[in-house]
């Protein structure tokens, strides 16, 4: 579990965090979460936009992405990993390619 700093205008690039579930919690800011859902045959792009006191859950191997589009205002959450090590995967596009 930690506390991680988004710089305002920044975004994570696309990653998965392999088989850690991770869950978070918005203390500032309104950071954006993008990620890869599947419905029928198509991928689509689910965009989450949070505020303070928010919470999001990824599960294991999902593609995604965070996002801090504020010019401003840095975003500050919790995160919390069930796994020790901090995994991330990072991928060339929002895909489910390794």
């Amino acid at each position: 579990m930690g506390q991680t700093h988004v710089p305002a205008s920044t975004n994570s690039g696309n990653h998965h965090h392999g088989s850690s579930e991770t869950a978070i919690f918005v203390l500032s800011g309104t950071p954006l979460f993008v990620f890869l859902d599947v419905e029928g045959d198509e991928p689509i792009e689910t965009r989450v936009q949070t505020a303070p006191g928010d919470y999001i859950f990824v599960p294991p191997f999902v593609p995604h992405r965070e996002e801090n589009p504020d010019p401003d205002t840095e975003a500050v959450v919790v995160i919390a990993r069930t796994t020790q090590e901090a995994i991330v995967i990072n991928l060339d596009g929002l895909n489910w390619s390794v």
